[in-house]
């Protein structure tokens, strides 16, 4: 059975990489990501990845810190995020690049938009840190503007929840799951499944979203090969 994606963004929140906790780093986390995504490398599918920062700080989430400086620290927790996937990826034997929107070049490559691809095309997993190097854009903007450039089939969204859902699922425990919905409806109802200027980028670009829970071992095989899991979004 083929994979039914070539080339890919997987967009992983920072929560993911802190485990239970959501908070920080856990290494067990880390590398159960790495070996999940190393089985979908070995398939010759290309994986670009765009990781958030939220288990270190988030910047809109600041009351009284000017924003743009909120954002700015935003971006340098996804590099370090994405250095610990990095690290993670190299220790299953996964070659790896990070790519930074922010030019840091002791620590990673700036981001270039054909060297990606280059990459890409040697089956090399390229992770874009820093998101879009500009404040008041969040990492899912990031996903879907890299999604854009680098010609992705379909961002896989893995998420703390399964799917996408017409009201929170923690709140409302009646909250019907979704199997299919479109760009508009997400941003019409307000859905929180990414915000409206990436679900734009999206429906603008014709570039379909997979929702899916991370936690659950095997689904982002299962996504790599079109199977009904979670919610699809196009």
């Amino acid at each position: 059975m083929e994979p039914k994606y070539k080339r890919i963004i997987l967009k992983l929140s920072g929560e993911a990489l802190g485990g239970s906790k959501g908070f920080g780093l856990d290494e067990a986390t880390l590398i159960s990501i790495g070996k999940q995504i190393k089985t979908i490398v070995d398939l010759g599918v290309q994986i670009a990845v765009v990781v958030g920062g939220g288990n270190f700080w988030r910047g809109r989430s600041s009351k009284t810190m000017d924003r743009a400086t909120a954002d700015y620290m935003g971006m340098l927790a996804t590099v370090i995020n994405s250095l610990a996937l990095q690290d993670a990826l190299e220790s299953v034997d996964v070659p790896t690049r990070v790519q930074t929107a922010i030019e840091m070049r002791e620590v990673a490559e700036p981001y270039i938009r054909r060297k990606a691809i280059a990459h890409l095309n040697k089956n090399i997993v390229v992770i874009f840190a820093a998101g879009t190097g500009n404040p008041f854009f969040s990492t899912d903007t990031t996903a879907a503007l890299r999604a854009a450039e680098i010609e992705a089939e379909i961002i896989l969204l893995a998420k703390k929840v399964d799917a996408v859902y017409d009201d929170d699922p923690i709140d409302n425990p009646d909250a019907k799951k979704l199997d299919h919905i479109s760009y508009i409806e997400v941003l019409n109802k307000g859905l929180g499944v990414m915000d409206a200027t990436a679900a734009s980028l999206c429906m603008d670009n014709k570039i379909p979203i997979h929702v899916f829970g991370l936690n659950e071992q095997g689904n982002m095989l299962k996504a790599i090969y079109g199977e009904k899991i979670g919610t699809l979004i196009k």
